[in-house]
């Protein structure tokens, strides 16, 4: 009667229910809507490069270079739009070109050479993060009207809440993301090569195709969270975002999509993206924990996701026999 696909994201959205119930009985001032959308505002770019990652695990495969893809992007603009007078309007669809085109070639590479995705984008991670220090091993202060402008803006709604505008873009990303993965043809493409390449290619699917367009679609993510990164960070640092790309697995394993890939939801990555920001948010509101208990606290959820994804996995094959 129940499919047990649906699962890992009820667990998720559990999960979070439990973790923001519990912070509004033990904090005043905790049960409110705006520390909920603080929890969209502080991860606007998290969420957005999660999206990219979600399609890649979907398929099977892994990007360990979106963090440094973030880092880039944000050395790139700011040198650019500091240090050398671009307008804004130019620099940032060339970053965005610059990304995808960074995600194309990892995967023709993976394609087309068969090589395992951990070993490409690992030297993708290495690439990238080298090039962010030959622009400069100093961090580069962004002090534009444009960007100074969108970091400062803030929508109001009601009540007195309000939102930035890094959060219509995610939000955008995550609405366009949920289109893709349940309502066209390279979404089923990508959850039937998740499922098994073979039998895809047998089924006479684009295979090469959509390996390509998922990490170009991934490395598309990763450097629009980069511009959003740089509105968020005002400066471009060779050392932003590292270790993004393991908080950006995490969430996308906690949102519950399998690692082995063919099973997960777009809508369970951003459950998991926010449960990220709701224990950073009840350590700060706790006061006496050090921030590496948001670490341990998530290394423990990725634990207990991996055994129940095992769990699921075993009965699955099961069943089967």
């Amino acid at each position: 009667m129940f499919n047990r696909k649906y699962l890992p994201i009820l667990v998720t959205f559990g999960l979070f229910a439990f973790l923001f119930a519990a912070g509004s009985f033990r904090y005043t001032g905790f049960f409110s809507f705006q520390v909920f959308l603080n929890l969209l505002i502080d991860n606007a770019f998290l969420l957005i490069t999660a999206v990219g990652m979600t399609f890649v695990i979907l398929s099977g495969g892994i990007d360990l270079s979106v963090g440094s893809v973030i880092a880039l992007t944000t050395m790139i603009s700011a040198s650019l739009v500091q240090e050398h007078g671009w307008p804004p309007g130019a620099v940032i669809p060339l970053v965005l070109v610059l990304g995808s085109g960074f995600g194309w070639l990892m995967g023709a590479i993976i394609h087309y050479f068969k090589i395992q995705p951990f070993i490409v984008t690992l030297a993708g991670m290495f690439l990238a993060r080298g090039l962010c220090y030959v622009i400069s091993i100093d961090t580069i202060t962004i002090d534009n009207a444009f960007y100074t402008k969108v970091a400062q803006t803030k929508i109001h709604l009601w009540s007195g809440t309000s939102i930035s505008i890094s959060v219509i873009i995610a939000l955008a990303v995550v609405a366009v993301a949920l289109y893709l993965a349940h309502y066209t043809r390279f979404g089923r493409s990508v959850y039937a090569i998740g499922g098994s390449e073979q039998s895809a290619l047998l089924m006479g699917l684009p295979v090469a195709r959509t390996q390509i367009l998922i990490y170009t679609l991934s490395g598309f993510c990763s450097s629009l969270a980069g511009v959003v990164f740089t509105f968020y960070m005002l400066s471009g640092y060779g050392l932003h975002a590292v270790g993004m790309e393991l908080d950006t697995i995490a969430a996308v394993v906690i949102g519950g999509t399998l690692l082995t890939g063919g099973v997960g939801f777009v809508a369970g990555t951003v459950f998991g993206v926010l449960i990220q920001g709701l224990i950073q948010t009840i350590i700060s509101f706790e006061g006496t924990l050090s921030s590496w208990w948001t670490k341990i606290v998530i290394g423990m959820l990725l634990f207990l996701f991996i055994l129940l994804q095992r769990l699921l996995s075993a009965r699955r094959q099961s069943v089967k026999a």
